[in-house]
């Protein structure tokens, strides 16, 4: 059995507004599903402080919010999970074989610099394992330091929210920062989509990323191509 952590923000709203924000459903429900059901693998959910974990009232809402996303929503024994998710400071990343990362703009928040989720990224990518995020989940990887003081991503092919997305999404005047730009600043070889909010995805060895909401079940099926030829 292969096991998977899946890793979702606590953060309610941007910091300095009333606006508020959280976890991007379809990015957990599309990833999530892709495993769900089959008994060879395992998926744990994790949030950054336990308790609930948040979600951004613009994924819930009519036109954004897709069928399979809705059937998860309003399956209760799957809500209750993100009701009361324990926190990553007490997941054993060292169990795991694959941690993905979700997106929504709180992760932009309680992400980068978080010790646990650095010490997780290393944890199972020096073991072989899989580091996987999608859209704004990339920013878990910002701070992320390798023994040689290098950053993960310096030198590494990868994708993740476009600051044109930022653009179109309405919220590049109130983000903290825009990771494109800040991904370019680690060094990462960033690379994005022609059109704005399609489906893309950058695998570069054991690091699957997907750009935007669009591509989360692509970064899942990645990911389970990645663990069959393991």
């Amino acid at each position: 059995m292969k096991k998977i952590m899946i890793v979702n923000t606590s953060h309610t709203q941007f910091d300095g507004t009333d606006k508020p924000t959280g976890l991007w459903l379809s990015e957990l429900v599309h990833f999530y599903d892709v495993f769900h059901g089959n008994e060879d693998y395992q998926i744990d959910l994790y949030n950054i402080k336990g308790g609930e974990t948040p979600l951004d009232p613009v994924s819930l809402t009519p036109g954004i919010l897709d069928k399979l996303t809705k059937s998860y929503y309003e399956n209760e024994l799957f809500m209750d999970q993100l009701k009361l998710t324990p926190s990553i400071d007490t997941a054993d990343p060292s169990a795991y074989d694959v941690i993905y990362f979700t997106g929504g703009h709180g992760v932009m928040y309680d992400f980068p610099g978080n010790a646990h989720v650095q010490q997780a990224i290393n944890t199972i990518y020096d073991k072989g394992g899989i580091v996987a995020s999608v859209c704004h989940g990339a920013a878990a990887l910002l701070e992320v330091k390798r023994p040689n003081h290098y950053f993960l991503i310096d030198g590494k092919k990868l994708t993740g929210f476009s600051n044109a997305e930022e653009v179109l999404a309405n919220r590049k005047k109130i983000v903290p920062f825009e990771l494109e730009s800040e991904l370019k600043l680690k060094g990462a070889q960033y690379t994005k989509s022609k059109v704005p909010m399609k489906g893309f995805i950058q695998v570069d060895g054991n690091l699957i990323t997907g750009q935007n909401p669009a591509s989360a079940k692509k970064v899942a099926e990645a990911v389970k191509d990645a663990l069959a030829s393991k």
